[in-house]
């Protein structure tokens, strides 16, 4: 039996050896029962909460590829500390015929994992009410319940528990920001300069306008830190996780919620300077005609374009975003001024370079014949399995049948009894239901994978790149091709006007992508229908890297 074992912590406070200890049980385990461990999986300081962390994601594919037959943890709530997130993994594994262990409770049932799943979604709950619990008696005592603000340093002789007292250097680079700011000085520019002088912002991290402007809904951004005037606040916000993502989402609490103490020997910044930069975020959210939103600079950067997040600046590696009405530009130059890469470029002009660079890609006539040498392997491997799925059916039947014989030998012997009337009559109800043939399905799958005019539609889809982000499926194209494309480097051209556009794709995952979109003929989008070719994408195509 192949073996595979998860292990995880969830806090920097724990040590590194409790991964280490969790894999050592395991291991004896296994060798008790003969099992071969393949592979082990480990997530670090990574909280259970969430089911979206990278080894425990690794884990559910290899499951879907049949690579072990055994899952083995220490216990139950180091997969996961929510019950749907357990109840969901069991499941999975159930349908790939994997069996989940563990050294304490053996194999793991739905019982086990309803019962211990449920207690491990408590116990964090629990936890987090008695943090919560924590950090308000912190704050009612007037220290911080949270991080370290810029301009505070943790007082001496503290005992870890949050208080603070002032960090004379770094509180007047706070009063010189707030009277620039209330001056007129946009927080882009008072951060270029901040960085221009080698001023360290928080963290010892450069300045950006965003670590000034914040949100003001929210009370983060060094301008709206109330702690500045002497104020502490807290439970200004809420914060839960998108099951679907989980990324944590920050929902501002109603102001009757706040915890407000007044803590004056942490003021830095006088009443009459503080009013001053709350008028000029007043004017500022005017110009902007925006009155309804305390954010709307940010919500210019939440637009979801093809290329967001792709692109880099060849000069600094910063990020190149939206800095205007559809141009790209590089954000550190806008944002942080360390960067000389002034060139811009318009967001339809790269889209439409990128897509014609994919296209002339993937059409190149080596990359067709190889893409179709992978298919027809995967085909001979998808024929074998069938031919496998067949055989079990007919066992089944052949079993049925032998007992369907023995209870009619056992009445014709007058060992009659009632209850064989039902029992004889579900049995004969499986075996007609197994004589549904459901390989008609699955071989028209393979017919349109073998079709002979295949390299012809393989091309059709590929040209109709721009059609078919155009069309219904449009979101779920926009990621497939996303997928296909590691990032994208602008550099400015040397002696003339543009950028050079280096895009840094994998060619595994562009043919996985194109391949659904060559299934069908009448496919209208790039979902990959039936199975997923992962031996086109594990064909071993080296990185496409190709300029546009």
């Amino acid at each position: 039996m192949r073996a595979v074992i998860y292990a995880r912590y969830s806090s920097n406070l724990q040590s590194e050896a409790s991964i280490a200890d969790q894999i050592e049980v395991c291991r004896r385990y296994a060798a008790e029962r003969g099992w071969t461990i393949t592979q082990t999986y480990t997530d670090a300081a990574i909280s259970g909460a969430s089911r979206f962390r990278p080894a425990f994601q690794n884990l559910l594919a290899d499951a879907g590829r049949k690579l072990f037959d055994i899952v083995l943890c220490e216990a139950v709530d180091r997969l996961g500390r929510r019950l749907a997130d357990t109840a969901d993994l069991q499941d999975r594994l159930s349908f790939h015929g994997v069996k989940l262990f563990t050294p304490s409770l053996g194999e793991v049932t739905q019982i086990h994992v309803a019962v211990m799943g449920m207690m491990a979604q408590m116990a964090l709950k629990d936890l987090g009410e008695k943090t919560r619990r924590g950090q308000l008696g912190r704050v009612l005592k007037g220290k911080s319940a949270g991080g370290l603000a810029y301009g505070y340093r943790v007082a001496a002789g503290d005992d870890g528990r949050g208080g603070r007292e002032i960090d004379f250097g770094e509180a007047e680079i706070v009063r010189r920001i707030f009277r620039e700011f209330a001056a007129g000085a946009s927080p882009e520019a008072i951060a270029k300069r901040l960085n221009k002088e080698s001023i360290s912002g928080p963290g010892g991290r450069l300045w950006s306008n965003t670590t000034l402007r914040g949100q003001a809904d929210r009370g983060t951004g060094l301008l709206n830190n109330a702690l500045y005037r002497g104020v502490l606040e807290w439970n200004r916000c809420s914060y839960v996780k998108d099951p679907r993502t989980g990324r944590r989402i920050a929902r501002p609490n109603p102001q009757e919620s706040w915890e407000v103490q007044a803590v004056p020997h942490l003021r830095i910044i006088d009443q009459a300077l503080w009013d001053a930069a709350k008028a000029r975020q007043e004017d500022m959210r005017a110009t902007l005609k925006r009155p309804d939103t305390s954010n709307a600079l940010n919500e210019l950067h939440r637009a979801r374009f093809l290329l967001s997040g792709l692109m880099r600046c060849g000069c600094c590696s910063g990020g190149y975003t939206i800095i205007g009405k559809d141009r790209y530009g590089c954000a550190a130059r806008k944002q942080k001024g360390i960067c000389d890469n002034a060139r811009t470029i318009s967001r339809q002009e790269i889209e439409a370079r990128v897509l014609e660079g994919l296209k002339a890609r993937l059409l190149a006539p080596d990359l067709v014949a190889e893409f179709m040498t992978a298919m027809q392997d995967e085909l001979a491997v998808l024929r074998r399995e069938r031919k496998a799925e067949d055989a079990r059916p007919t066992r089944k039947r052949a079993e049925i049948d032998r007992k369907i014989s023995g209870m009619m030998r056992a009445i014709e012997d007058g060992l009659y009894e009632p209850s064989m009337k039902d029992r004889l009559k579900a049995l004969q109800n499986e075996r007609q239901d197994l004589e549904v043939d459901d390989g008609e399905a699955a071989e028209a799958e393979l017919a349109i994978l073998s079709h002979p005019n295949l390299p012809e539609l393989y091309r059709r889809k590929v040209e109709q790149l721009e059609a078919i982000l155009d069309g219904p499926d449009h979101a779920e194209a926009m990621d497939l091709i996303r997928s296909m494309i590691a990032r994208i480097d602008l550099r400015p051209r040397e002696g003339a006007k543009g950028l050079d556009a280096i895009l840094h794709g994998d060619l595994a995952a562009i043919l996985a992508a194109c391949a659904g979109a060559a299934q069908k003929e009448n496919a209208p989008d790039l979902a990959i229908t039936g199975r997923r070719l992962s031996v086109v994408a594990g064909a071993g195509f080296e990185p496409a890297t190709f300029r546009l």
